[in-house]
């Protein structure tokens, strides 16, 4: 490996680093605005400036320049400070400095700079220009006179999120940064800007004026708004979670999160449930906890467990789809299903319902075949690692099903069943580079998996995957669904699945642990509701149990990966609410089959212990397990219908996302509902 010297020191770097990666491989701090490790180099800033020889005596952007071997760098040189001092001079020209007015003040990259690398007086004295503020949607706030023209946000949204809908406008001291005729930004990944911009030109419009950093109790936890497992950050005040920031995981989302995940968390304060309540006459009423629980109780005495059934929902940590597990089950009740919206797989080895090929992995694959799948809307920070791929010109992507707009250009092979039995046989020019890639992937989404031929389009996308020899991978769009699988939170022999439940005469007691999106118009159940908001499930309730949202309570989730992620709580239950696990221990006192745990440690060492899967945190083998894929799947007659993306409507497909006013607000803009453009 090549070796350089920075201020003296010696230091190997990998071939084609520049020179600020290689300062900072020996340590030494070097200030930067537009420089980004994810984006493209753009050298607007110059604040990276250092002192190269062999090279002309005068100081250089260290971003822009490469690493030589032998380069002798200088980062603290009189000539690097001087220069520096000029440069954050001029960028304080303009800039309006009002930080005691600015949500970035705290955690701003100009201010903790300024004071790093600039002077203590200015020399201008002429009047600063002015900016007029620009409409990026109801997510980003703007202040753009504060812009200091850095370009990563015009960056990040062409080649991250590839919607080219930011750019720069006119030259010299006019130049501008807006949106394509004060355009909402059309991207599920929009509001990363907000973390990108080092200033305060770009801000949370949701968040604005709410707090300063410091004031905030920052817990480290997991996202469940979609099952890619997230890394996250929550930032909670007194009983408030205030906003969710992302944290990097390269095996993950390496520094993204979609605008769900960061924007929902005003729906953990509306419409939720913070006292139990039982229906009489038709009316829900408040009660007591032993009311609640003894009414339920009763009921359950009461009905035969061939004739009860239970449901967990998307949101669902893995303790207490444990505590129900084994609860019901040791009633002897057969008909337990964690899949609300029928998914076929279930049974069978793990592997059959993971993404095999693991997210980071997916880089590796150089041809990717999407069935019944739309990852934008299902996944969108795995849509941007699948971008990532096609933009460095080393994948090439298949679709069989809708001909969504996914960011990248790909081969639509069809829009149904009939596409993918025949594509062996296809003479699309997918076929050539599928047949000779060394690392091809089938990504095959709930949209193929939840329909009525659903066991047979399992069988035909698997024997694609094995004539082609693809790597089998799942996207779920379910927090709950790979951990529920892997409890085997699924019909036992002579149950019945999610849907014949909720069917009419499917059972007498029900209990939707969380489960609000199954249709329940038909069933004459005696429904008992166990969850965080008055969505559907509340709504049909005949007893509701207040429980805890993700960010009230400790929990495991598994992401689609099959990656063990804990989450931990930010705050406390609301009113009267308490943990999932810990209702259904008193509810099994009342019934006399008393659950053998007191605490969650006693819950998860016995979790551990009957599913060893789960203890292995953060956890997904280098290389995916084999896998019969000629078992999967049975024969049976296929559709003429289209393969539908699950998530029809990305903004509100859950309780807490419906719960939000800002996720509201971006559905009707997403619809066109809402006025999108300075008209």
């Amino acid at each position: 490996m090549p070796k350089a010297k920075v201020d003296g020191v010696e230091v190997e770097f990998e071939p084609g680093m520049n020179v600020l990666q290689v300062a900072e491989l020996a340590g030494k701090e070097i200030p930067r605005f537009c420089y980004h490790e994810r984006l493209s180099i753009a050298g607007n800033c110059r604040m990276c400036l250092v002192e190269v020889k062999p090279g002309p005596p005068k100081p250089q952007a260290s971003c822009a320049l490469p690493a030589a071997e032998n380069m002798e760098i200088f980062t603290d040189t009189p000539m690097v400070k001087k220069a520096r001092h000029g440069v954050m001079e001029f960028l304080l020209i303009n800039h309006p400095l009002d930080c005691p007015i600015c949500d970035q003040g705290g955690e701003c990259d100009l201010q903790d700079q300024a004071m790093g690398y600039g002077r203590d007086d200015s020399r201008y004295a002429e009047n600063k220009r002015a900016v007029e503020e620009k409409f990026m949607g109801p997510l980003i706030k703007t202040v753009m006179t504060r812009c200091i023209q850095c370009t990563r946000c015009v960056r990040f949204i062409t080649e991250v999120a590839g919607v080219p809908e930011i750019g720069l406008i006119s030259r010299g001291e006019d130049v501008e940064i807006t949106t394509y005729l004060d355009k909402a930004i059309a991207s599920e990944l929009s509001a990363n800007v907000i973390d990108l911009c080092p200033v305060g030109a770009l801000t949370s419009k949701p968040y604005a004026f709410n707090a300063r950093p410091w004031e905030l109790k920052k817990t480290e936890s997991v996202d469940v708004m979609d099952a890619l497992g997230s890394a996250i950050r929550v930032d909670a005040r007194g009983p408030a979670v205030l906003r969710v920031l992302p944290r990097i995981n390269e095996a993950v989302n390496e520094e993204w999160i979609s605008d769900k995940t960061r924007y929902a968390v005003d729906g953990l304060s509306r419409q939720r449930l913070d006292r139990p309540f039982i229906r009489e006459n038709g009316k829900l009423r408040a009660a007591t906890w032993g009311e609640a629980l003894s009414a339920v109780a009763a009921r359950i005495k009461a009905t035969a467990p061939e004739r009860m059934g239970v449901i967990a929902g998307d949101l669902q940590d893995a303790e207490s789809m444990k505590a129900a597990l084994d609860l019901f089950g040791g009633l002897g009740v057969k008909s337990l299903d964690c899949r609300q919206d029928g998914m076929v797989l279930g049974a069978g080895p793990r592997e059959s319902w993971l993404f095999n090929s693991t997210i980071q992995g997916l880089e590796d694959a150089d041809v990717i075949l999407l069935v019944g799948s739309n990852p934008r809307l299902e996944a969108p920070v795995l849509n941007a690692r699948i971008r990532k791929r096609w933009l460095a010109g080393a994948a090439r992507v298949g679709v069989v099903g809708e001909a969504a707009d996914l960011t990248y250009s790909y081969d639509h092979l069809g829009a149904g069943p009939a596409s993918l039995s025949g594509l062996a046989k296809s003479k699309s020019d997918f076929m050539t580079p599928l047949k000779g890639a060394k690392k091809p992937a089938i990504i095959v989404g709930a949209g193929a998996l939840t329909r009525p031929d659903s066991p047979a389009v399992l069988q035909a996308a698997a024997g694609v995957a094995k004539a082609f020899g693809m790597t089998w991978n799942v996207l779920h769009t379910a927090a709950s669904r790979v951990g529920g699988l892997d409890l085997g939170f699924v019909p036992a022999e002579g149950g019945k699945t999610a849907a014949e439940l909720a069917g009419k005469g499917g059972a007498d007691l029900l209990f939707l642990l969380g489960a609000d999106e199954v249709d329940l118009s038909k069933s004459g159940a005696f429904v008992v509701y166990l969850g965080t908001h008055g969505d559907a499930g509340a709504h049909r309730a005949d007893v509701i149990l207040p429980g805890a949202a993700y960010t009230e309570k400790n929990g495991l989730y598994v992401n689609t990966e099959g990656r063990v992620q804990m989450g931990f709580r930010s705050v406390f239950p609301k009113g009267e609410a308490k943990e999932d696990w810990a209702i259904l221990r008193a509810l099994s006192e009342r019934l006399g089959a008393t659950l053998p745990y007191d605490t969650l440690d006693q819950l998860r060492a016995r979790l551990f212990a009957d599913h060893p899967t789960f203890g292995r945190i953060d956890y997904v083998p280098s290389e995916p397990a084999a896998l019969d894929l000629g078992a999967l799947g049975r024969k049976g007659e296929l559709s003429d219908a289209p393969f539908m993306g699950a998530v029809r409507n990305f903004y509100l497909n859950n309780p807490i996302a419906r719960a939000s006013v800002t996720m509201a607000e971006c559905a009707q803009v997403a619809s066109g509902a809402a006025k999108i453009a300075a008209e």
